[in-house]
């Protein structure tokens, strides 16, 4: 690769003296920003493009930056480009190559432009990628959590509060709770496209240009909807960079609780399910253990995420208008989130891939802890026209002799089933089935059965 006669930086005419070699190492960011050379060599022939139908620049200087795009692009592609830390981002250097590679007219290309809206340029263009790739990976998990929901819709399991045992439901139920949350993060992410479709490309340093561009034309050729509306505003802006974080940092905190809980599960204390060796580690000292690891990373990952929106809010809160180089730490806090992000989404679809659930121990955990206590208050209201609260006196009542007895609530004799209330008859036994109360539960939203079919339906449909 040819050398650039002098070597200088494009500022040298203005700036006399040397980089100091750490100030070098700090103002540089192409270690980063190199990830972004797609974007910065599409929005680059999009540019020139839109000049030449201007009639800023001529056919045949347009012909020849886009032939030096082209042939840089490969260059990189086949790793045969020469990153420089002199030229401090991945604008400079492909601009500099260009030079190298067409001569003079390779100046032609930043006209009417600024790197100010050219970083946003391709920051929004790569972030819109970034989007839509992660809503795959998150229909991908929503799929396959369907799956396992309807499988385990008549599995009744216990459900929770306090991490106490509550109330009986389906399994195939409590998973659709994780379709939800997923859904609403997939939500969150697509909100954001609205603001990654404005167009930064044009509003230059930060007042815009005296050159009579089109940014209506840029905005559709680089996909996309319009324009962004002030150039001050643009240059400055980070809102969609805090959007993008805090979404990540949303649909972390889901996989970090679903992770939590199913380390619980796991546990040998609950027993709940029962993971596939291929998503366990072993113990360097103790041969028996089989370790929910993978599980353990995704909990763990979720504060590294938290970490970089914090950074990336204490930047912002501190700028005033318009641009600065506080800014430049905004890709290597995306870059970063997107990585980790990625990667949990993989694993929590593998690791529910390779997940069953106990259905005999959880039926058996259902069974302690008077969880059909609400099932037996809502009995009486219906058929002794009692007040809600009286009722549940009458339940706590019933629950103190169980415990007292040292039996279930199913397991009581009818007499002292009507020392409670005398007015019940044997049909009050049916409260105290499981499957009877689960299925009860047919209010919108709620866990019967008939309830969880037609819940996993119409996601199946949207999916």
């Amino acid at each position: 690769m040819a050398k650039n006669k002098n070597n200088q930086a494009i500022w040298s005419m203005r700036i006399k003296k040397n980089v100091s070699k750490l100030f070098e190492e700090v103002g540089s960011s192409i270690d980063i920003d190199k990830k972004l050379y797609k974007e910065d060599l599409r929005g680059s022939k999009v540019h020139v493009e839109m000049l030449f139908k201007q009639k800023i620049i001529s056919f045949k200087i347009k012909n020849k930056i886009i032939y030096g795009l082209d042939k840089i692009e490969k260059e990189i592609s086949k790793k045969n480009f020469k990153f420089s830390k002199k030229d401090e981002d991945i604008h400079m250097n492909i601009e500099k190559r260009l030079l190298e590679i067409i001569g003079e007219d390779a100046g032609y290309v930043h006209t009417a432009r600024s790197r100010n809206d050219q970083v946003i340029t391709d920051l929004k263009i790569w972030l819109k990628k970034d989007t839509l790739n992660i809503e795959k990976k998150l229909n991908k998990i929503i799929k396959t959590t369907l799956q396992l929901s309807e499988k385990n819709i008549k599995t009744i399991m216990p459900g929770f509060t306090h991490l106490k045992n509550a109330q009986a439901l389906s399994f195939g139920h409590y998973l659709m709770a994780y379709v939800e949350m997923l859904n609403r993060d997939k939500k969150r992410f697509l909100n954001n496209l609205e603001n990654l479709n404005e167009n930064p490309l044009g509003v230059s340093a930060l007042t815009g240009t005296s050159f009579n561009i089109d940014r209506n034309y840029t905005s559709k050729k680089l996909g996309f909807k319009h324009p962004t509306n002030n150039s001050v505003d643009t240059v400055s802006d980070r809102d969609f960079v805090l959007d993008y974080l805090y979404c990540s940092s949303v649909c972390l905190m889901h996989i970090s609780r679903i992770a939590e809980e199913l380390i619980i599960w796991y546990s040998d204390a609950f027993k709940l399910i029962q993971l596939d060796d291929k998503v366990l580690t072993g113990s360097s000292i103790m041969p028996q253990k089989k370790n929910p690891d993978i599980l353990e990373y995704l909990r763990g990952k979720c504060g590294s995420v938290y970490g970089n929106l914090f950074s990336m809010l204490t930047i912002m809160k501190g700028l005033p208008l318009s641009y600065f180089k506080d800014l430049q730490d905004d890709k290597i806090l995306i870059f970063t989130t997107s990585e980790i992000l990625n990667n949990c989404l993989e694993l929590l679809d593998e690791i529910l891939k390779n997940l069953r659930p106990d259905k005999k121990r959880m039926l058996a955990l259902a069974k302690k802890g008077y969880i059909s206590a609400t099932d037996f208050a809502d009995y009486l209201v219906k058929n002794f026209s009692l007040s809600f609260r009286e009722a549940y006196k009458k339940t706590s009542a019933l629950v103190n002799l169980a415990e007292k007895k040292g039996k279930r609530l199913d397991e009581l004799d009818f007499k002292d089933l009507k020392k409670i209330e005398p007015r019940i008859n044997k049909d009050v036994t049916k409260v105290f089935n499981l499957e009877n109360s689960v299925n009860s539960k047919k209010s919108y939203g709620g866990t019967s059965f008939e309830n969880v079919k037609k819940m996993i339906s119409k996601y199946k449909k949207i999916i």
